[in-house]
């Protein structure tokens, strides 16, 4: 598909009434206003996949790479601006181009071939009780990486409770959430050949939030010698909308100092740590509103997106456009940071308080969970729109 094609259809993904907004950034404001709180600023301009006849996945879009990607976002900023008439003074073609949100369908972005879940919390591996020498992860299971929106249910397996009995097999008790954020990879690297840290962000095509679901008693009783399996790949829930690294990059801080210091193939100054708001809430079913369980920020990683993926890549290992590339749990110091109802109720030790008597240590059936996450710019947000997902009773068998 040509360059051309693809910018045309962007055209068509990308300028959905919520998608657009004022940017204030030297007083350049664009002609479509929405309120200043929507997470889908002129800032922002994240791409997505809904439904229409011709769309199915951004793969190849994302395999063109980073000049192409910065290419066309500042052609679609250029044709947002205010002073620019060919959309804002057409009629004809802003109804082409512009798709209310209420009418459109959201799919997944990409055609996911592979996904791996990293483990880059410091928190979270201390509250865990694992120490992190490198960036570690696993292979997940791509066939289960689902929209928000798709209902979750419940797995069954092998647990034991009881340390002193055998193990049993029915629905897990202990069903969690890990707040996460993942990435898409973009551009590819051949087999065998590695992708140095300095370039890694040449590789990085946009972030979206996770829920990586996991079922804790089936995980405990699996977890070694071999680590994640059942307990993990029933269902990981990923945001629609994908924002693209050039809207967050006004938010990247200085990267946390990292002791010991890491190998040179992984150290890297430039910041690339970002300060991005994240928020996890419970709704169960006699609730009238969504609390809010967590309020976390990916600054508490402890390796970098680039850190990672040249780790992934470094024993020369190939990524493919639409890889995914997940953060791990994203917990920090404070208690009310922690990004699993494993850390928030200490291993089932005490509840979480949801308000109006209602409490959890783990999720019950018909619970929804909501995941968000922005960036606060001046006057406006770069945000990742929501990751929900409601749970599902288990299967009779």
């Amino acid at each position: 598909m040509s360059p051309v094609r693809i910018w045309k259809r962007l055209l068509v993904l990308v300028f959905t009434v919520k998608t657009i907004s004022f940017f204030d950034c030297n007083f350049i404001m664009s002609f479509v206003k929405i309120d200043e709180n929507s997470d889908f600023s002129y800032h922002n301009l994240p791409y997505g996949i809904f439904s229409t006849a011709d769309n199915t996945t951004l793969n190849a879009f994302m395999a063109l790479g980073f000049d192409a990607w910065r290419e066309a976002r500042t052609i679609l900023q250029k044709l947002l601006a205010a002073d620019e008439p060919t959309l804002r003074d057409d009629v004809s073609l802003r109804s082409r181009a512009f798709v209310p949100q209420s009418a459109a369908i959201m799919h997944l972005p990409a055609e996911i071939g592979d996904y791996t879940d990293f483990y880059s919390s410091r928190d979270h591996a201390t509250n865990v009780g694992i120490m992190l020498r490198l960036p570690v992860g696993y292979h997940g299971r791509a066939s289960s990486v689902l929209v928000s929106g798709t209902p979750i249910r419940r797995p069954r397996g092998q647990m034991r409770p009881d340390p002193t009995q055998p193990p049993v097999f029915g629905p897990s008790k202990q069903l969690d959430i890990e707040l996460e954020m993942a990435f898409f990879v973009g551009k590819g690297n051949p087999l065998g050949e590695p992708i140095p840290v300095e370039k890694a962000h040449e590789y990085i095509f946009g972030m979206v939030l996770m829920n990586d679901w996991s079922a804790r008693d089936i995980q405990a009783w699996e977890y070694v010698p071999l680590g994640p399996f059942l307990g993990k790949n029933f269902g990981t829930t990923i945001s629609p909308w994908v924002v693209p690294m050039e809207a967050l990059m006004p938010f990247a801080e200085a990267n946390p100092v990292q002791d010991p210091v890491p190998l040179p193939y992984l150290q890297h100054d430039d910041p690339y740590t970002f300060n991005i708001n994240l928020f996890a809430a419970v709704k169960g079913e006699g609730m009238q509103e969504p609390a809010t369980i967590c309020k976390s920020n990916f600054k508490h990683m402890y390796w970098s997106m680039k850190q990672q993926l040249a780790h992934h890549t470094v024993n020369g290992c190939n990524v493919r456009p639409g890889d995914l590339l997940a953060s791990g749990t994203i917990s920090g110091a404070d208690p009310e940071s922690f990004g699993s109802m494993l850390e928030l109720s200490w291993r089932g030790t005490k509840s979480i308080d949801l308000g109006g008597g209602e409490t959890r240590t783990f999720l019950k059936d018909g619970d929804q969970v909501t995941l968000t996450g922005f960036c606060e710019g001046r006057g406006y947000r770069v945000g990742f729109g929501e990751c929900v997902g409601k749970i599902l009773p288990a299967l009779q068998q």
